[in-house]
């Protein structure tokens, strides 16, 4: 069984604006919209989740610092890092959360 999904590749953007546009993406769904896949880099920034503290940063500078919603704690986004943004309904597909993070695991392990 195949599922349409559309694929962005946004080039360099400002990570505080990709998540923005991801939340609204994501809250004004409605069941029949398909599934994306975001490709995007971003400005220098450290991104802190919810288990993140400013003094985890091992080496404090003048790149930005944005609190997340997510998971995790410190993570640094640049230029040359490659981001690849899930924008997916989980329900709609046959194998579940568990079964997705297998397959995401499966398509980057060489």
């Amino acid at each position: 069984m195949s599922y349409p999904l559309v694929v962005k590749n946004l080039g360099e953007k400002p990570y505080v604006k990709v998540w923005q546009t991801m939340k609204s993406f994501t809250d004004s769904r409605g069941e029949c919209v398909t599934d994306e896949i975001w490709f995007v880099q971003h400005p220098p920034v450290y991104t802190l989740g919810q288990a993140g503290k400013v003094e985890h940063l091992l080496k404090p500078s003048d790149i930005p610092i944005v609190h997340s919603d997510r998971g995790g704690q410190v993570t640094y986004h640049g230029p040359g890092q490659l981001v690849c943004y899930l924008l997916l309904d989980v329900r709609r597909l046959p194998f579940g959360v568990r079964g997705l993070v297998t397959a995401i695991e499966q398509s980057i392990a060489l």
